[in-house]
């Protein structure tokens, strides 16, 4: 079945001018022009769609989506598969969270107590299911299922407190890197030797145990993760995984 461009926006709840943004930046290509030079789309720019729509589902930028459905080893099965399993984990994460705004609202109706460890027992089960599914193949492969589950472990036992200072760390050191990219500074600086210091102190709050050696090793895994670099470079800059890892050899050499 074929589809102009109206129809399909329509049938998949989008509208025209993001179909129309999506030809233009080469994500969703028409499969041909009708002879008065209207889009038409068929089966296969379906399929495409409903792939970017659940790619966005799980907030995957543009080009990050553009570059898994342009790769020739795309396999929709597995792709499908892997969509399933990701919605699930993000399924059971809402429903704790739901879980926990029912508990809140029967612990101010006096009906139940609720301890400050469990106020924020969904939001630190839900920190470490994200870091499990962005990241946990590359940093089990790296340092080992037990030290994964220490660390995980170690996250669910932070108090409310604890849980807050690794936030506000969080939050320095982006930005102190924003601040030395945006005056230019080198690693070597002031502030992008801060930001190395905050790195160390956010990271004691998840590692059970630290080594400088295992702090290297992680600012290298940024630099050459994607994930990892497009993090701190859309929080606090360009390079600014680069500075960070930079700053840390030098603050760890000293």
């Amino acid at each position: 079945m074929e589809y102009t461009i109206q129809k399909l926006a329509l049938l998949a709840g989008v509208t025209p001018r993001t179909l129309r943004y999506y030809d233009q930046i080469g994500l969703l290509k028409p499969a041909r022009a009708s002879t008065n030079g209207y889009r038409i789309y068929g089966q296969a720019e379906v399929d495409r769609l409903q792939q970017i729509l659940l790619y966005r589902e799980l907030e995957l930028g543009l080009d990050e989506i553009k570059e898994l459905l342009d790769d020739p080893s795309f396999d929709r099965k597995s792709a499908l598969m892997n969509h399933q399993q990701k919605l699930l984990a993000k399924k059971g994460r809402l429903e704790r969270i739901i879980e926990l705004v029912d508990r809140s609202i029967q612990a101010e109706e006096r009906m139940i107590t609720m301890t400050d460890q469990e106020k924020f027992d969904a939001f630190k089960d839900q920190l470490v299911h994200e870091n499990e599914a962005q990241y946990g193949k590359e940093i089990r492969e790296q340092y080992g299922d037990q030290t994964v589950d220490a660390s995980n472990a170690k996250l669910m036992g932070l108090s409310e407190a604890d849980f807050a200072e690794q936030e506000r760390l969080n939050a320095a050191l982006l930005e102190a890197l924003k601040r030395a990219l945006e005056a230019g500074e080198d690693a070597r600086s002031e502030t992008a030797q801060e930001a190395a210091r905050l790195h160390q102190a956010w990271i004691h709050f998840f590692w059970p145990s630290y080594t400088k050696e295992a702090h290297l090793g992680l600012v290298d895994m940024y630099v050459a993760d994607d994930r990892f670099k497009r993090y701190y470079d859309e929080q606090s800059g360009t390079h600014a995984t680069e500075l960070l890892r930079e700053a840390v050899q030098i603050y760890l050499a000293e």
